[in-house]
């Protein structure tokens, strides 16, 4: 099994940044769920007190039945927007290295790097009965 949620406040740069810039890039993102065809989990993408956010979230028989491309979806929204920041948490069972964690994608300025979530890890016993 693959479980997904990730979120991504989306901005065009770390500065104040360019109020047309980020629709330019929420715009290609928007464009790219459509491509992608995500579904059926979560795939939310608007704005919210002027501020674009994505939302991600999901369960799959495999990673590649739909994970990802929801991880490709996220990483694709640090590529246009490199100011934008978030974090995309993912069980896979079937990761032999880390089958028994939650693995946690750290966007900051659009850039991701992975580490064990410490909250839900291990997942046997953290979350689940042996």
């Amino acid at each position: 099994m693959y479980e997904f949620h990730g979120w991504v406040t989306v901005r065009d740069s770390a500065a104040d940044g360019d109020a047309e810039a980020t629709r330019h890039a929420a715009g290609l993102i928007e464009a790219k769920i459509v491509e992608l065809g995500l579904g059926p989990g979560l795939v939310d993408l608007r704005w919210v007190d002027g501020e674009a956010q994505l939302h991600l979230g999901g369960f799959a028989n495999r990673r590649a039945a739909g994970g990802d491309d929801a991880l490709a979806l996220f990483a694709y929204a640090g590529e246009v927007a490199p100011g934008s920041y978030g974090l995309f948490h993912a069980y896979d069972d079937e990761d032999r290295a880390h089958a028994n964690e939650f693995r946690v994608g750290v966007m900051r300025r659009g850039t991701i790097t992975w580490t064990t979530d410490t909250l839900l890890s291990p997942v046997v016993p953290a979350i689940e009965d042996p």
